[in-house]
């Protein structure tokens, strides 16, 4: 077990090299969610994420003859990082097992940083057998992504840091993978101030740390594919579970839909890209399955900024669709010169904004003098589209909403 002597030398080792991060009030947060919300904003690491914590804590406390020949890890991106970095930073050369589904963001930066990338597997845990076969082919020192104590304390001086810089914080709401950044977070905790909470958030899509604390034991589950990439994790850690049993008040767990959403709040009201690991904190927070946080200080650990800008891409487009911002429909117009001008008139005196649209006189269902028009348009809301609906009713066109 790790306690505060552990975590305050790992604070000593690595404060040269790795960054406080600001932990900071949101007032906005603070109204909807009817909470003191405060964000711990990890996504400001140099690496983009607070692995590099451990793994340079984990480095930096091996004896040279051990880590002469270089380190290896397994990791769906931002232990990569973190361990690239910090590698290149002792003069140690790296190899990262990642899985071929981490977003290229993660492998180009984990290249760029001086590590030898491999791919392996579907998921984390498929890496993981690839590192541990190349770790005995190599003869590498292998740098666990959680379940190892130099990792945990060097994740554990976030709750130091979140301690001094939220006083009189009350619960504080943490990812969870394979538990190595709840339990340093915990541990240094619930030494310092054994009145706070402290609760991790899994997504529902790997839910193996929260099935295990509730029951007992550590478990296997099956992944599904989740945007919370970073915490897809099958089998949580030994060393972390206990922990977590010990020092951890729960965990939950919430829903894809959630998290995508919670990134949607965070980017177009925090002013932060958070990847969806990170955003799952606020997910829980704005489902209310955090209890008893009304009226109190709550700090979320926004865990990393890693996502793949082709992922943000979609998460954004579902979410304009979702909230009506954007729509297809469908109509017709005469077939004849300047008919789809007189469309699309209609349509920008409206305040419609036309992003696409598909002009078919062939390969449609319609009249011979007809030809049909598909439009995907930027609208303001639900009642925008009905606004628009209505002027194109009154200018005879039939409409079809796409969905």
């Amino acid at each position: 077990m790790i306690g505060l002597k552990d975590i305050e030398a790992a604070r000593a080792r690595i404060g040269g090299v790795v960054k406080a991060t600001p932990c900071q009030r949101s007032r906005v947060f603070s109204d909807e969610l009817g909470a003191d919300a405060w964000f711990k904003y990890e996504t400001l690491q140099f690496t983009g994420s607070f692995k590099v914590r451990g793994a340079y804590n984990k480095i930096a406390s091996l004896p040279a003859d051990e880590v002469r020949r270089g380190v290896i890890t397994a990791s769906a991106g931002n232990h990569a990082q973190g361990v690239a970095f910090s590698a290149a930073l002792a003069g140690v050369p790296s190899v990262i097992v990642m899985p071929v589904t981490t977003p290229l963001i993660k492998i180009e930066n984990t290249r760029r940083l001086g590590g030898e990338v491999v791919l392996a597997g579907e998921i984390f845990d498929e890496a993981y057998e690839e590192a541990l076969r190349l770790e005995r082919e190599r003869g590498l020192a292998f740098i666990h992504p959680f379940d190892d104590e130099q990792v945990m304390a060097g994740q554990g001086t976030i709750g130091l840091e979140i301690l001094e810089q939220a006083p009189g914080v009350e619960v504080i709401v943490v990812p969870v993978g394979g538990g190595g950044l709840i339990s340093g977070i915990a541990a240094a905790v619930k030494e310092m101030k054994p009145s706070a909470r402290v609760y991790g958030v899994q997504t529902a899509a790997a839910p193996a740390m929260a099935e295990s604390l509730r029951e007992g034991r550590v478990l296997l589950r099956p992944v599904e594919r989740s945007v919370a990439d970073g915490i897809a994790v099958k089998r949580p850690g030994e060393r972390t579970f206990e922990h977590i049993r010990r020092f951890v008040d729960g965990i939950v767990t919430v829903a894809e839909d959630d998290i995508r959403t919670a990134i949607i709040r965070l980017l177009e009201t925090g002013k932060t890209v958070a990847e969806g690991a990170a955003a799952t904190t606020l997910a829980a927070m704005t489902r209310h399955l955090i209890p008893d946080t009304a009226g109190r200080r709550v700090a979320m650990v926004l865990s990393g900024a890693n996502i793949d800008i082709a992922l943000l891409s979609r998460i954004i487009d579902r979410h304009l669709v979702e909230s009506r911002r954007l729509v297809r429909f469908r109509t017709h117009v005469p077939d004849r010169p300047g008919a789809l001008a007189e469309l699309l008139q209609i349509l920008g005196g409206g305040g419609g904004n036309v992003v696409r649209i598909q002009h078919d006189r062939v390969f449609m269902h319609a009249g011979f003098w007809e030809a049909q028009v598909d439009v995907t348009l930027e609208t303001r809301n639900s009642g925008h589209i009905e606004e628009l609906r209505r002027d194109l009713a009154a200018a005879g066109y039939q409409v079809e909403l796409l969905e």
